[in-house]
């Protein structure tokens, strides 16, 4: 008896009862409209609670089936839907030069990447590498170019050399000036002559200096060989 009253009742009601609702659309008229008024008191309920609890501003408009309109607004409607329309245009003029921004930066790298290639491939091909598939063209404008670098290089190597020359120069300047102020010092400076030697000629000074000069033998043998040498005088 109570299964056949149960089975009576509207298929929504009994969908509530066993706690469960299944997200499709009513096909009976009076239990959407049922439905319907009870929802959307509830979702109306909610936006109330929502505004004052935590002071947000809120904007609900609800259509029903029949096209009756049902709306609240914890300020103003009008100025909600302004509100949302200027914040929906800044977010389409923000992302339109963002997504132009980020095309700009794919196709930058797509030829950054296609330079570093043909970059690479002029190097193999300096170095004397993946020469086959050159054309005799090609291999002409790059032996060109490696004339043009080695004279650019010989150029550069001569002008250095130029400026070390030119820095040794200075430094040879320096150092004779240095030379003379040292020379002049010492020249200032003469040695103490004796009166006799200053009275005799040159030919006798050359004579005395030789004299003067001490002469040494090495001698190797036994002790009592030894003989003093003397040298002999004139």
């Amino acid at each position: 008896m109570i299964k056949a009253l149960v089975g009576l009742l509207p298929i929504w009601y009994r969908e509530m009862v066993r706690g469960k609702t299944q997200m499709r659309r009513i096909e009976n008229a009076t239990s959407r409209q049922v439905t319907f008024s009870k929802r959307r008191n509830g979702l109306l309920k909610k936006a109330f609670e929502l505004s004052v609890l935590c002071d947000a501003e809120v904007a609900l408009i609800v259509f029903s089936p029949r096209g009756k309109l049902y709306e609240f607004a914890s300020t103003s409607m009008q100025e909600t839907i302004e509100r949302y329309r200027r914040h929906v245009k800044e977010n389409n003029t923000n992302k339109q030069p963002v997504e132009q921004n980020m095309l700009q930066l794919k196709e930058e790298a797509a030829s950054m990447i296609k330079k570093i290639e043909h970059l690479e491939v002029s190097k193999r091909k300096l170095l004397g590498e993946c020469l086959g598939s050159c054309t005799v063209e090609e291999l002409q404008q790059i032996e060109q170019q490696l004339e043009r670098s080695v004279s650019t290089i010989r150029a550069r190597k001569n002008q250095v050399f130029k400026e070390q020359i030119e820095l040794l120069r200075q430094k040879e300047k320096l150092l004779a000036a240095e030379n003379a102020r040292l020379f002049d010092e010492c020249g200032a400076q003469s040695w103490p002559v004796s009166r006799e030697q200053r009275d005799l000629p040159r030919e006798d000074l050359r004579e005395s200096s030789s004299i003067s000069d001490v002469e040494t033998e090495l001698f190797i043998g036994p002790p009592e060989t030894r003989t003093k040498r003397i040298p002999p005088r004139n």
